[in-house]
């Protein structure tokens, strides 16, 4: 692979996956604490072929992480859309009580 000079990493935090019945589309994202919108930083398109691939071949290397530095640890007790749509809060505030 050669990587041009000009390509920046970007950082997200957010991804939103859709699909038609040709291609999946992955539109990744960074929501910062006190933001409501987040901004699409990239999208990537794969063939469903292509993102089967994708979802194997990061399968095995978070496999090889976990080897290396342990088992990554997923927050419990909640849901995915919990985790989603949850208020944020600037770091300065406290966290509203659970219900």
């Amino acid at each position: 692979m050669d990587l041009s000079p000009e390509l920046e990493p970007i950082y997200a935090n957010l991804v939103r996956i859709s699909h038609s019945p040709l291609e999946f589309v992955m539109d990744f994202a960074r929501i910062l604490p006190g933001q409501t919108i987040s901004q699409v930083l990239s999208r990537l398109l794969m063939s469903p072929i292509g993102a089967k691939m994708f979802l194997r071949a990061l399968t095995e290397n978070l496999s090889r992480y976990e080897a290396s530095f342990g088992e990554i640890n997923l927050p419990e007790g909640h849901s995915l859309a919990q985790d989603l749509f949850r208020p944020i809060n600037p770091p300065d505030q406290p966290t509203p009580p659970k219900e």
